[in-house]
């Protein structure tokens, strides 16, 4: 709801600030003298476009501001909390600066903001009708919104969607399968051919740096004799060798501990070195035995090196990395095998979806139809009684696309003179027509009980163009009938819709310094009756006027 706009240096407005209230707000005043600037500032709050001709003679910029009061709305603080933006409390503050050029600037809770913001904010806000560029109505999305909502298919649209959603994801699941698919068959060759290479081998973790061991050992045997037969004699053959010096050092100390017997520990550390010594022999005449020169040998682990570092160059460094290179391939086939397993399954659970997504859209369809049978007569009586008696309606529902809201495409058309074809809503050229068919629709969304835009501020434009009499009482009601649910912003110079107002502001343009200035006024007891009365008898005010206007806010007040 619009609790507060103020408009500065904005065509003859120097400065302007009125609050607005719940319910019925009505403007009033001569013609020319500004009514309309009041909407056409609040067009640019709500996203609409901006022109460097609106900015008042020697002023620099133009600026308008709205405070909005939006309550618990959380699909708007989702908007705004996209935008990086946090609502603190129930006012929203957006602002629009024009600037010469016809550059404007944005801002929301006082943070800089784009247009396109704006424009988001918009649905939750407020409908202007009146005015071609603002109207939300011409959207083919809106008017399916509406037809919905006023045929009550909240439960069938949460089915269609949720079944939308879970086929999509099985659709970009499987087409995500394929993908790979193919992809792995493109390399499936490939694939097999390094398996077969590396099995083949049959490399062993570690083979390679023991093979290399070996490898040494073979061409170096006669080094290695040469060595080990030096060490064996000096250990244990040659005749000084070093068992046969440590059994000499234990005859001495056998001397010695028949003297002192403090030596015999010595002579039980030199047996364990004589046991050492003899152990150590052993194992060399062991080494010396093994030893042989194998030619044959030696030609295998020189092919089976080259073979092992051929694989090391083409799969990894180490066999170790050329074994996990050999895991990863058998799971890549092995995951081909498995993966026709898994888009069968994945397509038998997309058709399912798909069957599923039909029905139920199908069933939304009928619902749209019977709904669009009952809007089109509804709506052409509220129409005959807003003077347009001659406009036929009519809800056009095609196949479309499948999306989140059903497979179809929804239009509104009207005829407003006999004779004349069915055109979309948009080819319609007048404003009060339009605004009259935005208000017809409105009225018949609330009397369904469904009025999907509670607590949004509606704005209405030259509704009351060609409108006169009983059709322009009938205007009034329909505007406080939408005024219970929603707040109401009406631009009027008819009395008989005036007299239905909960709130009244009379639009004055003045001449003050030479030049022209609007303003703008809530009227209450007799000021308003005054205005009535004008609005009735015309620049002469007459007695009889005033009775009269006296009479249409009794009147309203019963009939309301």
């Amino acid at each position: 709801m619009l609790l507060e706009l103020v408009v500065e240096n904005y065509a003859v407005v120097e400065r302007l600030r009125v609050r607005f209230h719940a319910g019925l707000n009505l403007l009033t005043g001569e013609t020319g003298s500004g009514k309309s600037l009041v909407v056409d500032a609040l067009a640019l709050l709500l996203g609409g476009r901006a022109s460097s001709e609106v900015i008042r003679a020697g002023a620099d910029r133009a600026r308008v501001s709205g405070l909005f009061e939006v309550a618990s709305d959380a699909a708007l603080r989702g908007v705004l909390e996209e935008a990086g933006l946090q609502l603190d409390g129930d006012e929203l503050l957006i602002e629009r600066e024009i600037l010469p050029g016809g550059k404007s600037r944005a801002y929301v809770l006082n943070r800089p903001a784009t247009v396109a913001l704006l424009r988001q904010l918009a649905p939750y806000l407020g409908d202007i009708h009146g005015q071609h560029d603002q109207q939300r109505l011409f959207e083919p999305e809106a008017q399916r919104e509406m037809l919905d909502a006023f045929g009550g298919h909240a439960a069938l649209l949460d089915e269609v969607a949720s079944l939308y959603e879970r086929w999509r994801g099985v659709r970009d699941e499987l087409a995500e399968v394929e993908r790979a698919e193919r992809e792995r068959l493109r390399l499936a060759d490939l694939w097999s051919f390094q398996r077969r290479e590396i099995e083949a081998a049959a490399p062993a973790p570690g083979e390679d740096a023991a093979l290399e061991a070996e490898r040494r050992v073979l061409k170096n045997v006669v080094t290695l004799e040469e060595h080990a037969t030096a060490a064996y004699e000096a250990l244990y053959d040659a005749p000084n060798s070093a068992l046969a010096q440590l059994r000499q050092v234990g005859r001495h100390l056998e001397e010695l501990s028949r003297i002192d017997a403090a030596v015999e520990p010595l002579r039980e550390t030199l047996r364990q070195a004589e046991v050492a010594l003899q152990e150590a022999a052993h194992e060399l005449r062991g080494y010396l035995g093994r030893l042989e020169a194998d030619p044959v040998r030696l030609e295998q682990i020189e092919a089976r090196l080259a073979l092992l570092d051929r694989l090391k160059r083409k799969y990894g460094p180490t066999l170790e990395e050329v074994l996990a290179f050999l895991a990863k391939v058998r799971a890549d086939l092995e995951a081909m095998e498995s993966a026709e397993e898994r888009r069968g399954r994945l397509e038998r659970e997309r058709e399912a979806l798909e069957q599923a997504y039909r029905e139920a859209a199908a069933r939304l369809r009928e619902g749209r139809r019977a709904a669009a049978a009952r809007l089109e007569r509804e709506l052409e009586g509220e129409l005959q009684e807003l003077a347009m008696e001659r406009t036929a309606f009519r809800v056009e529902i095609e196949p479309g696309e499948w999306t989140a809201r059903g497979a179809d495409r929804v239009s509104f058309l009207v005829s407003t003179n006999p004779g004349e074809p069915l055109r979309p809503l948009e080819k319609v050229a007048s404003g009060g027509e339009l605004s009259r068919i935005a208000l017809a629709l409105k009225t018949c969304l609330a009397r369904s009980g469904r009025a999907a835009t509670g607590g949004r501020t509606l704005v209405f434009d030259e509704v009351d163009s060609g409108v006169g009499g009983g059709a322009a009482e009938t205007v009034g009601r329909r505007l406080k009938q939408l005024a219970a649910t929603d707040q109401v912003l009406c631009v009027t110079h008819l009395p008989q819709i005036a007299a239905f107002a909960d709130h009244h502001y009379h639009v004055a343009k003045r001449e003050l310094g030479g030049r022209s200035v609007a303003s703008i006024e809530e009227l209450t007891g007799e000021a308003r009756v005054r205005e009535l009365g004008r609005m009735l008898s015309g620049r002469r005010l007459t007695e009889e006027a005033l009775r009269h206007a006296e009479r249409l806010i009794r009147l309203s007040r019963t009939e309301g």
